[in-house]
């Protein structure tokens, strides 16, 4: 396992093949991915998906790191937290396998992507989130994001927020 940071409850690691199953079932849930593709991906896609991620992580100079986060306490496989580069803006998007979800598991992963963040240089990060993911919402504003605009999410064709953090 190789370990990115931690929380207080939680790992947060590169990918491995072995995650697949509870990768493809968090990718494959329509109420995950509704504020994040228009159609859920086949399990063939997904480990397509899944293959590809971990092959970044060996690619020079690469800007596109999306992790998994387990519990500490049982090594299960609850979500993944990603930190990309979008048009230059170093930006943070999560995701939860649905029976995860109300846990508290967000704000701590996103807390804990700020230090890490923090810790590697970065000075500034950027979210969207959904209108309508209003959870969401609320864990990016309770840990100091400031809302800068109203934005349209054109693959999907909802309004979303875009918010930043100084660091």
């Amino acid at each position: 396992m190789e370990l990115i940071y931690e929380t207080e409850c939680l790992l947060v690691r590169k990918l491995v093949i072995d995650d697949l199953e509870p990768f493809h079932e968090m990718q494959g849930n329509a109420n995950v991915m509704r504020f994040v593709r228009p159609t859920v991906l086949s399990y063939e896609e997904n480990k397509a998906d899944l293959k590809r991620v971990i092959d970044l992580y060996n690619v020079p100079n690469n800007d596109f790191f999306i992790y998994a986060i387990e519990r500490k306490a049982d090594s299960i496989f609850v979500g993944s937290v990603a930190l990309v580069k979008d048009e230059g803006d170093d930006e943070i998007g999560y995701r939860f396998l649905e029976k995860y979800w109300g846990l508290g598991y967000g704000s701590e992963v996103v807390k804990g992507l700020i230090a890490y963040s923090k810790n590697i240089g970065i000075e500034k990060l950027i979210a969207y989130v959904a209108l309508e993911n209003v959870a969401s919402r609320k864990i990016i504003e309770k840990l100091g994001f400031q809302f800068i605009d109203d934005t349209l999410c054109e693959e999907l064709g909802i309004p979303e927020k875009k918010y930043k953090l100084e660091l």
